[in-house]
């Protein structure tokens, strides 16, 4: 048996811009910090949320070597090195590696996507390059692919993968992964609107959206969880249900963003081709936020 990763909450964070549209690693700091001082398990750098695929050549090695300095050991860091070419893939983790990240989280190959053997040489010839313990990433509504129950099998026997970040948005899904392969993997939650179900289920916890704007809210759900109090984190979770929806009221991480701009933590706009966020959802965003004493 392996050491979690991390239980509880890992934060998926932003990557700040500035107004000039590069990186803003005074604000990267701050936010880092904030998650950090709200008792976060982990961070999670370089994921869907931090919009790697818009990184110019050096920024993702520069985030990275930012991200693992700024946390100086005091939680894990977990690289999201994924990608729809391998190679690519593996100069990521190289990367990770080169920085004593904590681990790499591996998306399913995107777009050209694969089929269920492609997808094992992938994460075979990616998992080969590195010791860094690996969490696949599975979220079929932004590849255009799934991880079949099956196929699990295949990757239960590379040893340095251990767990599963879970975002089809499918609980029975989940469960049957927990069923099968609960002993092998630990499995996250990749929804934010699932965390209560999910480790009433044996999840290991969550890898976060939401705990950019409230970690420690996410943070006592995860602990009333883990200490099996199932009734004051299904409270939590189903009074903050209203800003989780509105932080996916569009593509992520266009609401989030917004969200921090509104409590002071102005994290730039997306980089195209994400823009920001409507005039409207932004106003149902700032009074779900104002009711919940986020802003004043």
């Amino acid at each position: 048996m392996h050491t979690p990763l991390f239980e509880g909450v890992g934060t998926a964070i932003v990557t700040p811009f500035d107004e000039k549209n590069c990186i803003n690693f005074e604000r990267f700091e701050e936010l880092i910090n904030f998650q950090i001082d709200n008792n976060v398990d982990a961070l999670i750098v370089c994921g869907t949320t931090g919009e790697p695929a818009t990184y110019d050549d050096g920024e993702f090695e520069e985030i990275v070597k930012a991200a693992i300095s700024i946390v100086n050991s005091r939680i894990p860091v977990i690289v999201g090195a994924g990608s729809n070419n391998t190679k690519s893939a593996i100069k990521k983790v190289q990367i990770a590696d080169m920085y004593d990240a904590d681990g790499i989280l591996l998306v399913t190959p995107y777009y050209n996507k694969t089929s269920q053997l492609g997808l094992i040489k992938h994460y075979e010839a990616i998992c080969g390059c590195t010791d860094l313990p690996a969490i696949l990433y599975n979220v079929p509504s932004r590849t255009g692919m799934n991880i079949e129950l099956n196929t699990y099998e295949q990757l239960a026997k590379i040893p340095t993968i251990v767990g599963i970040k879970e975002a089809s948005g499918n609980i029975s899904y989940m469960a049957q992964i927990i069923a099968r392969y609960g002993d092998r993997f630990d499995v996250y939650s990749g929804n934010d609107d699932m965390i209560v179900p999910a480790m009433s289920l044996g999840s290991k916890g969550v890898i976060s959206v939401a705990s950019n704007i409230i970690p420690d809210v996410i943070f006592d759900m995860c602990e009333f969880c883990l200490s099996n109090n199932f009734k004051e984190a299904t409270r939590l979770q189903i009074a903050f249900l209203d800003l989780i929806n509105a932080l996916f009221s569009e593509v992520n991480p266009i609401p989030v963003k917004a969200a921090l701009r509104l409590m002071g933590k102005d994290s730039g706009l997306p980089r195209p081709p994400l823009w920001e966020l409507s005039f409207e959802k932004l106003a149902k965003l700032q009074k779900i936020m104002f009711n919940h004493g986020i802003i004043k």
